[in-house]
Order: structure tokens, then C-alpha cells, then sequence
């Protein structure tokens, strides 16, 4: 991955964040964890958690509901030649490591 990619990749998950920041409800809390990117930067998925686990329907509905105004949002704020599409999709991997840390720790105080 070259370091352009990198650089749209971290521009596009703040720019996501501080939507959800502004526009969301804290109910549950959405947390962008990572954003992947295709190769001509028109199709983005950012992956997501959710404060307390459990709610990520109700974030995914949210998500894909906002997408035409997220669209307009980075528009603004992004000086991109292109604006993407976005997907979006819960970070499973990112709940698992959390879960595995916190039976690290149970093991660690027995």
C-alpha cells in the first residue's frame, strides 16, 4: 500500500468520525476503527464498534441512512478529486481482541 492510500485512508476515517461525532446520537457510542479503500478511491467501507456491544444494528442502520449526507460532508471538508461511496461494516476483529484482552487480564490476576 503506497503512502497516498495511507494518507486518503486516514483523511476519510477522521472526516467519518467527526460526523458521527456531530450528527449521531451517544446512544450508543460509534467508534470508527479503521477505514479500507479500493484502488481508485470510489468505494470505502468503514469499519465501526459500538459502545455497549449489542448495538451495532442500530449503528449500521444510522450509518447507511446518513450516507448521502456523510457523502456531502466529506465533500466539503475533503479536497478530493473523487468522492467515494461508503460501506459500512461492524469491526468484529476489533470486539474479539477486546474480548481476548480482557480474559488476558482475568488470567493474569489469578
Amino acid at each position: 500500500m503506497n503512502d497516498r492510500h495511507q494518507r486518503v485512508e486516514s483523511l476519510i476515517r477522521e472526516t467519518v468520525a467527526k460526523f458521527i461525532q456531530e450528527e449521531a446520537n451517544t446512544d450508543p457510542l460509534i467508534t470508527v476503527t479503521r477505514v479500507t479503500t479500493s484502488l481508485d478511491y470510489r468505494q470505502m467501507t468503514v469499519h465501526f464498534t459500538t459502545i455497549p456491544s449489542g448495538k451495532e444494528s442500530d449503528a449500521l442502520i444510522f450509518l447507511r441512512r446518513s450516507g448521502t449526507a456523510l457523502r456531502s460532508y466529506v465533500k466539503k471538508r475533503s479536497n478530493l478529486k473523487s468522492i467515494p461511496f461508503f460501506d459500512f461494516s461492524v469491526d468484529y476483529g476489533e470486539r474479539h481482541r477486546q474480548n481476548i484482552d480482557e480474559i488476558a487480564r482475568e488470567i493474569a490476576d489469578k
